[in-house]
């Protein structure tokens, strides 16, 4: 998934994406681990979606602290 396609979600959204990425995440270790895996570059891909949500998503957290005026 694509930075601008998560970008233009909200904070749920951002979450629900997370958690549905992990979910994958765990879906294909497990096949890998069952030797069903044939595509193995797409455990990377989804790591590396999942890091880019969570980054998204601590930007928009951030974005959000910093216009409330939330002090840490």
């Amino acid at each position: 998934m694509k930075a601008s396609e998560l970008r233009a979600k909200d904070a749920a959204g951002l979450e629900k994406e997370v958690s549905d990425l992990l979910k994958a995440h765990f879906g294909l270790r497990m096949q890998k681990a069952t030797q069903q895996l044939t595509n193995h570059s797409q455990l990377g891909n989804t790591r590396r979606d999942i890091a880019r949500a969570k980054t998204i998503q601590s930007e928009v957290k951030r974005a959000a602290k910093k216009t409330t005026g939330a002090k840490k």
